[in-house]
This record gives C-alpha cells, sequence and structure tokens, in this order.
C-alpha cells in the first residue's frame, strides 16, 4: 500500500503557517511531507518563499514525520557542495528522516545571480554531475572535484548522518527518466502515469520508491474553489517548457490569461466530494507510485485536514 504524504506549498505561506500545517498534517494521518524549494513564488498571488533549509530545521522539532524537497536545484544558485551540507545536516536534524529531492529546476529561482540559465542538455548533465558531488560528500570523507561543470577542493562534510541521504530525481519527460533510472535513488514526477513508471523500474529504477503529488482545493463551494485556484496556480496548467524558461513573476502574471477557470474545472480536483479526492489520488496508486503527495490550494487548511482525516484517507488507508 502507498504511503500518502502532505506537499507544503512554500510559495503560498509563510515559515510558520508551513510549520502549522505540517502538525495538522500529522494529526491527520499523512504519513510524510514533501515541501517546495523556491527563491521566487510563481506569482505574486502566492506571496512567500521562505528559505526552505530554515524551515526544515523548524520541521524536524515539529513533527516526526519524513521531509523531502520537491524538489531542489542543486545546479545553478546553490552549488552542490553547499546543499550537500544542507541535506546532511537536515538528515541529522531528522533522525535520518529526510530525502533530497532534485531536478533541473527553472529560470524563475536560478538565474538570479546573473548566471546563465542553460539549456536542458546542459542542464541534465550539470544535475547528474551535481549528484556525483554530493553523493562523495555524504561519505563525510574529504572530496577534491575537478569536473565539466564543477570544482571542489578539499571539502569535507563533519556532520553527516549514519547513512547517505537519498537521493531522488524529479522528471517529466525521456531524458530526464533515464537519468532517474541510472543514478537516482528514487523517482518524483507530478502525473500518474503508468508507462513512465514501467520504464524508470525498466532502465535501473527496480524497486527503488517512486513518488508523486498533486494539487488540488477543498471548499464547500465549489466554484469559489476554482476561483481561488484560478488566481493562485494558474501556472500549473500553462502548456509546454514556460515553466522552466521564464524569468520572474512578473512573466507567468503576462499568461494568467491562457489559463481560464474552465481548465480548471477540468484539471483540477475542488470542492468537497470525497470520491473526486479520492479517485485522484488512487490513479497515482493504480500506476504504481510507492509514495503519493497532496496540497491544499487556498487558506482553509484546517478545514482540508479535517476533511481529509475523515472523508479521504480511511478510503485509501483502510
Amino acid at each position: 500500500m502507498p504511503e500518502y504524504g502532505y506537499f507544503l506549498a512554500a510559495e503560498e505561506h509563510d515559515p510558520a503557517a508551513l510549520i502549522e500545517q505540517a502538525r495538522m498534517a500529522e494529526q491527520a494521518g499523512f504519513q510524510a511531507l514533501w515541501i517546495s524549494d523556491h527563491y521566487h513564488p510563481w506569482n505574486d498571488a502566492q506571496g512567500q518563499s521562505a528559505f526552505v533549509w530554515s524551515v526544515i530545521g523548524a520541521l524536524s522539532q515539529a513533527v516526526s514525520l519524513p521531509v523531502e524537497t520537491a524538489v531542489t536545484c542543486p545546479t545553478v544558485r546553490i552549488h552542490p557542495a553547499v546543499l550537500a551540507q544542507a541535506a546532511a545536516t537536515s538528515a541529522v536534524l531528522t533522525g535520518g528522516r529526510f530525502r533530497l529531492g532534485v531536478g533541473t529546476g527553472e529560470a524563475l529561482n536560478e538565474h538570479i545571480l546573473g548566471d546563465r540559465w542553460p539549456p536542458a542538455r546542459v542542464r541534465l548533465e550539470m544535475l547528474e554531475e551535481a549528484v556525483e558531488v554530493m553523493r562523495r560528500l555524504f561519505t563525510g570523507e574529504e572530496v577534491s572535484h575537478h569536473g565539466t561543470h564543477y570544482t571542489v577542493e578539499n571539502a569535507r562534510l563533519y556532520t553527516v548522518p549514519d547513512e547517505p541521504v537519498p537521493i531522488d530525481i524529479s522528471a517529466f519527460g525521456p531524458k530526464a527518466l533515464s537519468l532517474a533510472s541510472r543514478v537516482g535513488d528514487g523517482f518524483i514526477t507530478m502525473t500518474p502515469d503508468p508507462e513512465m513508471v514501467g520504464r524508470f523500474r525498466e532502465g535501473g529504477g527496480g524497486t527503488k520508491p517512486v513518488s508523486g503529488g498533486t494539487k488540488v482545493c477543498y471548499g464547500t463551494d465549489r466554484e469559489a474553489c476554482v476561483r481561488t485556484v484560478h488566481r493562485l496556480w494558474y501556472n500549473e496548467l500553462l502548456p509546454g517548457e514556460m515553466g522552466q524558461v521564464l524569468p520572474s513573476p512578473r512573466h507567468f502574471e503576462q499568461l494568467h490569461e491562457l489559463v481560464t477557470e474552465d481548465m480548471v474545472r477540468e484539471k483540477v480536483v475542488c470542492g468537497d466530494d470525497a470520491d473526486q479526492h479520492v479517485s485522484t489520488l488512487r490513479a497515482f496508486a493504480d500506476a504504481g507510485f510507492d509514495r503519493i503527495y497532496v496540497n491544499q490550494i487556498g487558506p482553509d487548511q484546517r478545514g482540508f485536514f479535517d476533511f481529509y482525516r475523515t472523508k479521504v484517507l480511511p478510503q485509501l488507508t483502510g
């Protein structure tokens, strides 16, 4: 049976709210936490974007649930040697209950220091090299590395967990999926696609965990939920590679009109029909996912957790 977790949206809520949501998630019966790692929100309406590593430190003291970043880009804005230290410390604080989810990132967050935003092929090369660097550092041994994209000299992590931090790789296309299969400790994606799960397992992933996530908007007024999603998370429905290449929240805001409320009604579970919520998460289970995460869009967090505790999770885990 899959594990069901809650996805903390650091773009939409401040750190104190995220900690409170984590507590409510644990009380409601969720088994794990994802947390996003951004420098910017996708748009100004979302309104937040705290430094994820500080929040993870607080989570380690507030709840006992496992935590994973979904996902961190370890290639441009922060050097992989620095992220290795952050991840190792997080694993120590959580008693080994931390996983590092990584991906190739978005220009929205990674170009802020003036670095060139490379094409997808180069970003995949950088991600593979970054994973290699971090894994070597997780051993606690001194590392010197002179690679194509990164240089590390005489670096050693002194605070490391008993076991190396698992690194799960996010993938949406075939080349990233091949990388996840070859070098990942797990695979992350956001659509319940059994074909991608099969290709991951056959390509070298074997029995390693496959994790997926989705967003919903619980509320007793379905149309109000639709409007909330359309206002806050229309970016989820933008086509193509725009999510990877647009450089600032205002550029996403310029594309708001491309997403209609009808698109939200079709693509996002809105309202309080428990069967719809159950069906959406069960699609991931049926596709072979091991860990399934859900995020509540909007302010009614308490209502969501009560709803999932009483109406949704018992159908999924009973």
